[in-house]
């Protein structure tokens, strides 16, 4: 009995920084509250949430994965994006770790307008391309966080009934 508070102290915890990894993307967000939810269902034996339950979380992660990647790169090419504006977004995003929250906003859209510029040299075009890939990962944030409290709402509901 004194292990399954552990088992859910745990789950907690992992959901709780899989709820931050949805914004931050320095950690696999939804993966996380997965792993969370599993461990919860695991501690009881899987007695409350099934392998149904399970499955249908399992399938809510993945979506989320394939949302991550596809609303950043649709967001760039619906503008115009070059390779070299994807990569600069890429390292805009993890440079941008290490200046907080503006540095998360700032930092994509920087990368992508850096790495733009040093593709076309056309300040105009740099621009829209880093406004687009910005958008796209505003985007994607706010759909993983949709499918976050899908995901929280679902297995609640599963516990419960």
């Amino acid at each position: 009995m004194q292990i399954e508070w552990l088992y859910y102290a745990l789950a907690l915890v992992l959901i709780l920084v899989g709820l931050a990894g949805v914004v931050l993307p320095a950690l696999p967000g939804l993966p996380l509250v997965f792993a969370g939810m599993l461990v919860a269902a695991w501690a009881d034996g899987f007695e409350r949430i099934g392998w149904l339950s399970l499955t249908v979380l399992g399938l809510l992660t993945a979506l989320s994965v394939a949302v991550d990647f596809f609303a950043t790169v649709v967001g760039a090419k619906r503008v115009g994006a070059s390779s070299k504006a994807l990569l600069g977004a890429a390292v805009g995003t993890v440079v941008g770790m290490f200046f907080g929250i503006l540095g998360l906003f700032v930092g994509p859209f920087a990368g992508a307008l850096l790495g733009e510029y040093w593709h076309s040299r056309e300040v105009g075009q740099a621009t829209k391309v880093g406004l687009g890939t910005w958008l796209g990962i505003v985007l994607g944030v706010v759909l993983k966080l949709g499918l976050a409290f899908a995901m929280l709402g679902y297995f609640v509901l599963a516990w419960l009934f």
